[in-house]
């Protein structure tokens, strides 16, 4: 998978493209499929605020997975959170709303960006 090989979420054009170089072709409908597949087993998670996907880090890691992005480098952190995620089932069955799928990532700076920005 060439997610496995990259640190950096990709979108699927740009996954076109690597395989292109590899000599192998996948139609960008193809790729959004398998992308959709790989997310629905948690193999894969897209990072909406980078437009990408990228692989699972945490495996079968309980709890919803979550990212942290830094807005200045780019790093990414994922992390497993069990609180929030039944907080925010507690919410929707308030509502009558049966979740099939949420997003929760956070913007901001990394500790490294943080202490960067301070002396600004």
């Amino acid at each position: 998978m060439v997610l496995e090989r990259v640190e950096n979420p990709l979108s699927p054009y740009e996954i076109q493209k690597l395989l292109q170089e590899e000599g192998k072709y996948l139609d960008p409908v193809t790729i959004y499929r398998i992308l959709d597949l790989f997310c629905s087993l948690n193999l894969v998670h897209k990072v909406w605020s980078l437009g990408g996907f990228m692989r699972c880090t945490l495996g079968d890691e309980g709890g919803c997975h979550r990212y942290m992005v830094c807005r200045n480098c780019g790093d990414l952190q994922e992390f497993a959170d069990k609180l929030l995620c039944h907080k925010e089932d507690e919410v929707t069955e308030k509502f009558g709303f049966y979740t099939e799928y949420h997003v929760t990532e956070f913007s901001g700076l990394c500790s490294q960006c943080h202490e960067m920005n301070k002396g600004c």
